[in-house]
């Protein structure tokens, strides 16, 4: 697939990291020479200095014969008016566009069919608010996605010693839930994959990965940790988007506090808010957060836009008895390291995003991809069309099907019904097939595994 990349920031740079590695044609435009030399030495990919809206320099990129066009510069007009000129003057089949300001994003009439012709918004700040919004519905989790509309959810926790599941082997799951079901996708120990099999044994300070209904979520926790108490105290430092967002969806079930170093946007953000405290101040400033009994808050997210003052100020709630603390962190590097030590849970934006872009570029019916392990793994949602002659999947049991390695199929939705997968289980046309994927080079033979016929969808 032939895919032009407008803006070579973090999140510009993940997705051509993750295009490049899997055959795809990419070109990636930026007004920074520095950037894009940077992204030559290190990928085999093209790159064109210049305007990203300006028509001569997406032509100069191939806009006359591309597949997709990916805006992802930091100006939310840039991305609108490329995607604009991408289709009046060359007709660009497929358009997405980050479009970060609330203000835009809440006139849907904007972007219909006969206005600014983007095909996919992207929000990042709206993803990592979901993201986050997640977690704290399931206390302890590591990760929470969601598949087929939220019926089914992907969740990675943290075995903890002592739990009835550890030590015990994974057969034996099921007949804990007493009717529910869930199955267990990979086990993470010590940063190296194991694949589960019925025989594997879960122990402490395993990071698993499981499968299951969203309303069995809970009990599955419960097998491998200690049940934790629903959180009820929240502060968020950094009172931009994505915190003023997180306040506005939670003020009213949650008791909020938000740390906001600017004086005049603390105060714009309190005359946002209805139930929420808006704090001036240094969310790194221990005098403030002990005035603010950080000892008995339950979560502590600290979502501005600076890691460095993200992690800093994480760590030292923690240290200062925040029961959880989260912090945003834009760069990969800074993700695992920081995960490892004092800080619960680093939300990586650009995994947020890359997930919404991968779902578009992926062949077959593919309608949501979640990247894990930074990019390394994919879970992904495919839908099974056709019939036993046509399709590889349909109409076969599950172990007839050949997956790649490191593959396993780990729940189905068939209409409303949600169906945790086994050897025998057979798939029918139209069942949406949740699947995580180890080694996430094996895409295109999964990818094959849902093509119909001759043509992909």
């Amino acid at each position: 697939m032939k895919i032009i990349i407008l803006g070579a920031g973090q999140v510009g740079t993940t997705v051509a990291q993750n295009l490049a590695s899997e055959d795809n044609d990419i070109t990636v435009v930026d007004k920074n020479h520095e950037l894009l030399r940077d992204l030559q030495d290190r990928l085999d990919i093209r790159t064109v200095y210049g305007q990203a809206s300006h028509p001569v320099i997406l032509k100069q990129a191939g806009a006359d014969d591309a597949d997709m066009i990916i805006a992802v510069t930091n100006s939310d007009e840039t991305n609108m008016v490329a995607c604009q000129a991408a289709w009046t003057l060359f007709h660009t089949p497929t358009k997405i566009a980050r479009v970060r300001a609330p203000e835009y994003l809440k006139h849907a009439a904007l972007f219909a069919n006969n206005a600014l012709p983007i095909d996919v918004l992207i929000s990042p700040e709206q993803l990592v608010t979901d993201y986050i919004m997640r977690l704290l519905e399931h206390p302890g989790a590591l990760q929470v996605l969601d598949f087929a509309g939220g019926k089914v959810r992907l969740v990675a926790v943290r075995a903890y010693y002592g739990g009835p599941l550890v030590g015990h082997e994974l057969c034996n799951l099921n007949e804990h839930l007493h009717g529910a079901e869930a199955r267990v996708a990979a086990i993470y120990r010590k940063g190296r994959a194991i694949w589960p099999r019925g025989h594997t044994v879960i122990e402490a300070d395993d990071e698993v990965f499981f499968l299951a209904a969203a309303q069995n979520i809970p009990a599955v926790m419960r097998e491998l940790r200690r049940a934790e108490k629903p959180f009820r105290r929240l502060i968020f430092a950094g009172g931009g988007n994505i915190g003023k967002r997180l306040a506005l969806a939670l003020e009213w079930r949650y008791r909020v506090k938000v740390i906001e170093r600017d004086p005049q946007h603390a105060r714009y953000i309190a005359e946002s808010l209805t139930n929420s405290i808006v704090l001036q101040g240094d969310a790194a400033d221990e005098d403030l957060l002990l005035e603010e009994n950080i000892e008995n808050t339950d979560v502590f997210c600290a979502v501005t836009d600076d890691d460095e003052a993200n992690i800093l100020s994480a760590m030292l709630a923690k240290r200062l008895g925040a029961r959880k603390v989260m912090a945003l962190i834009n760069r990969a590097a800074y993700v695992d390291l920081v995960q490892s030590g004092s800080v619960d849970v680093a939300i990586s934006p650009q995994q947020a995003t890359i997930g919404s872009l991968l779902t578009h570029v992926r062949r077959g019916d593919v309608v949501m991809v979640h990247a894990l392990r930074r990019g390394a793994a994919e879970a992904i949602e495919a839908v099974a069309h056709g019939d036993q002659i046509s399709s590889k999947v349909v109409g076969r049991r599950i172990e007839e099907i050949k997956l790649p390695e490191g593959a396993n199929i780990g729940a189905i939705v068939r209409g409303e019904t949600v169906l945790m997968a086994h050897h025998d289980t057979v798939i029918e046309a139209e069942d949406h097939v949740i699947l995580f994927l180890m080694d996430k080079r094996r895409i295109h033979e999964v990818e094959r595994l849902f093509q119909v016929g001759i043509t992909f969808f």
